[in-house]
């Protein structure tokens, strides 16, 4: 990151790389107070304090050629209500990528590089198995680049998911749930060897680690430039965002340790059983230590060759489990005490840098990433209890004045 001091007064606007500001006056408006609280970071302003005077932007200074050039450059973000006070947290909020989860590096690195390769033929159909971010961010590449592409996913995962591929033009298979992951991959195999269709293999493909080695490694590095950054929290799904990120940190930042998280009730790494593989890679078996869990995207039913990587090098320092109810309450504390609206993946990864942080030493610096929104959860388990009608403390409001009462029963 850069930092501009304004020329009227000692407030410093954060610019990110890249991005410079377009040829003109820099604006003499500071984003936040220039009083900050004790032990705070110079570059956070106090959260609690009106902006003076108001707030303004300046646009990017750039106009894009296609929805898939905007993917990347996502902010990491800092708690300032539910993290503990003595140290720092950030949260790389992945929902700001166009189709709204961290896939969309994936899934433009995929097309591109098949493309580049000769691999993927101007027209063929993309196929590939997916719990739903990677097919969406997929949905999204192939519409904007003109290929058809088939998604399999199995019928446990949400409903919002699949409308929303179908939504972006993709057609979606449906595969039993009883059939796992491992089901969803063999159907999407099937599907091509018997089309020619181009099969994405997510869960195999270099080309899913090297999108996030040279952009979300690239990008954390630039945010904490001259900061400390003593952990770095992420579960896994592919194992792309692990492997990559991890590959540049273990060589950039090597005082950072690397925090890894599965679920409890899917302890794939923490059971030491090796994963089974066929000879390109890909599973032979679904693995003996998974069961069924509600943190979607994460920790399939075997472990991803992508991930292997960093199994073997050992780039993580802890393998920490999560519950799965913990997750979904980290994911609305998140929404209702930060305003961060991320999905129960999300809220994983910060309850495991929760249980980093509160024992991590004074000024501890970490960052956890938020790997989708919350929007695609809206008929899971998460949003349990969320009431689509008026609750009773609602109705005692609406009859506190005299005017415009709905009816109710």
């Amino acid at each position: 990151m850069r930092e501009i001091d304004t020329p009227a007064r000692n407030d410093r606007l954060i610019v990110a790389p890249g991005k410079p500001f377009p040829d003109r006056t820099i604006p003499q408006v500071p984003f936040g107070t220039s009083e900050r609280s004790p032990g705070t970071s110079p570059l956070v302003r106090n959260p609690s304090m009106t902006p003076h005077p108001s707030r303004t932007t300046n646009g990017r200074g750039r106009l894009y050629d296609s929805i898939v050039d905007t993917i990347g450059d996502t902010p990491c973000i800092r708690l300032n209500r539910i993290a503990p006070s003595h140290v720092r947290v950030y949260v790389k909020a992945e929902y700001f990528n166009p189709a709204a989860s961290v896939k969309d590096r994936l899934a433009i690195s995929i097309i591109e590089e098949a493309e580049r390769r000769g691999d993927l033929k101007p027209g063929q159909t993309v196929v590939e198995a997916t719990s739903g971010n990677t097919g969406i961010g997929l949905a999204m590449v192939c519409a904007a680049k003109g290929y058809p592409l088939v998604v399999t996913m199995a019928d446990s995962f949400s409903i919002e998911r699949r409308r929303l591929m179908r939504f972006l033009g993709a057609k979606v298979v449906l595969t039993p749930r009883a059939a796992k992951g491992y089901g969803m991959y063999q159907k999407a195999k099937e599907l091509a060897e018997a089309n020619g269709w181009f099969l994405a293999r997510q869960f195999e493909t270099p080309d899913n680690a090297m999108v996030h080695e040279n952009t979300t490694a690239r990008e954390l590095l630039a945010d904490f430039d001259g900061e400390r950054l003593d952990y770095w929290v992420t579960g896994y799904g592919t194992g792309g965002t692990m492997t990559g990120v991890s590959r540049v940190l273990r060589r950039e930042r090597p005082q950072t340790k690397i925090i890894l998280s599965e679920p409890t009730i899917a302890p794939l790494l923490g059971s030491g059983v090796p994963q089974v593989r066929n000879a390109d890679h890909s599973p032979a078996v679904s693995h003996s230590a998974f069961t069924p869990h509600p943190i979607q995207g994460w920790t399939p039913d075997f472990v991803p060759y992508v991930l292997q990587e960093s199994v073997d090098q050992r780039y993580y320092d802890e393998l920490i489990a999560v519950a799965p109810p913990d997750a979904m309450a980290w994911s609305r504390r998140l929404a209702a005490e930060e305003g961060i609206f991320t999905g129960v993946s999300g809220g994983a990864t910060v309850a495991v840098a929760m249980q980093v942080a509160a024992r991590a030493p004074e000024g501890s610096v970490l960052c956890a990433m938020l790997p989708d929104t919350g929007e695609r959860y809206l008929s899971t388990p998460l949003f349990e209890g969320v009431a689509t009608e008026m609750t009773e403390d609602e109705i005692a409001l609406m009859r506190s004045t005299p005017g415009y009462q709905l009816e109710t029963a």
